[in-house]
């Protein structure tokens, strides 16, 4: 995915033309950054264009590729033209800490307990729970791989592998595949020894490592033969699914966590970007969203209503969750820098 950023500015922008068309009935508008892709799409039809015309307020999407280094310098900038963004879990934290998204008002948002526990956080709330995990083209493998362990097994199941390149769920991914149960893996990896066998698991399966930096890349990769497993978004597979490619999601030892809306520090339209944060997060525009893409709910009240077919490709259905991890956003908070800078030094190597 091109890095697409810099759009925000043109987004405020063409904002200020609709807003001075606008302005004589009253209409309110937001800009909101997201993922783009497939979970863009979804998000604009189950959140903004029900959004829109429910408020008679304008929701300028703009794509980026997750750079929070981008937001801080609009933030610290002062210059801050986008009202809502999509930010990872690992990002979340660190950027709370350092002030750049406001804290929010749950009272303006709705009832914590009405969302899966993981949702509401001081400066965030979570809207959708995807997963990274293992995928295969069933056209191409006759044996269907059924856990990292085969993953890793490259006399088994010859050929490359497709692995995001960075620390965050590899290291995890080795330690399961080394035998960790998924219960155990943040206790392992946050000690040195842990941290070594996860270098040390990935060390055997380098030289078959295809890398990826883009959600797009793993089904490619695998409809072109160019791997023969990958880990990937299961977003990403369900959508190359819906296109007809006969790709599947092995969720035993996936990794599955939140996105989360966060309002960055000085948004000039807070209001309006806390009220379509709640209206993304409630009971209708869940369910809309859930059965456009292979996202879970945050709703549980829109997780109980889903068709049963639908939940079986969700991560936090109870089936697909019972043998995966939750991504520990404090872990990758207090130790993401060290080992994304060990990471780095490894994958150069």
């Amino acid at each position: 995915m091109m890095k697409k950023f810099a759009l925000c500015s043109i987004a405020a922008a063409v904002a200020f033309v609709f807003a001075s068309t606008a302005s004589v009935a009253g209409a309110a508008e937001i800009t909101v950054v997201n993922f783009g892709g497939a979970n863009g799409n979804a998000q604009k039809a189950a959140f903004n264009q029900p959004f829109e015309q429910s408020t008679k307020s304008k929701v300028t999407a703009v794509e980026y590729n997750g750079e929070q280094a981008k937001v801080k310098a609009m933030v610290e900038a002062k210059h801050v033209n986008c009202d809502v963004v999509e930010v990872e879990s690992g990002d979340l934290g660190r950027g709370c800490d350092e002030g750049l998204y406001e804290k929010l008002d749950w009272s303006k948002i709705g009832k914590k307990s009405d969302f899966v526990p993981e949702s509401p956080q001081t400066c965030g709330v979570g809207f959708f729970v995807w997963s990274t995990a293992l995928a295969y083209d069933a056209d191409k493998l006759k044996a269907a791989p059924a856990n990292l362990a085969d993953f890793w097994d490259t006399k088994k199941f010859p050929g490359k592998r497709g692995m995001r390149k960075g620390a965050r769920y590899n290291l995890e991914f080795a330690l399961m595949a080394d035998g960790v149960a998924p219960k155990d893996v943040y206790k392992v990896l946050g000690t040195e020894a842990g941290a070594d066998r996860a270098f040390k698991k990935l060390d055997e399966l380098k030289p078959s490592i295809q890398w990826w930096e883009a959600g797009a890349q793993p089904p490619q990769f695998l409809i072109a033969g160019d791997v023969v497993m990958s880990t990937a978004y299961n977003g990403r597979i369900d959508a190359a699914r819906k296109e007809g490619k006969n790709l599947k999601v092995v969720w035993n030892g996936s990794i599955y966590d939140l996105d989360y809306w966060a309002i960055p520090k000085g948004s000039p339209n807070k209001d309006l970007a806390t009220q379509y944060i709640s209206y993304s997060v409630s009971q209708k525009p869940q369910e809309a969203y859930a059965q456009r893409i292979a996202y879970g709910p945050v709703n549980k009240a829109a997780i109980s209503a889903l068709d049963p077919k639908i939940q079986a490709d969700m991560p936090n259905s109870p089936n697909n969750a019972k043998s995966a991890v939750l991504q520990d956003m404090a872990f990758w908070t207090d130790h993401g820098d060290e080992l994304e800078q060990r990471f780095t030094a490894w994958a150069a190597k």
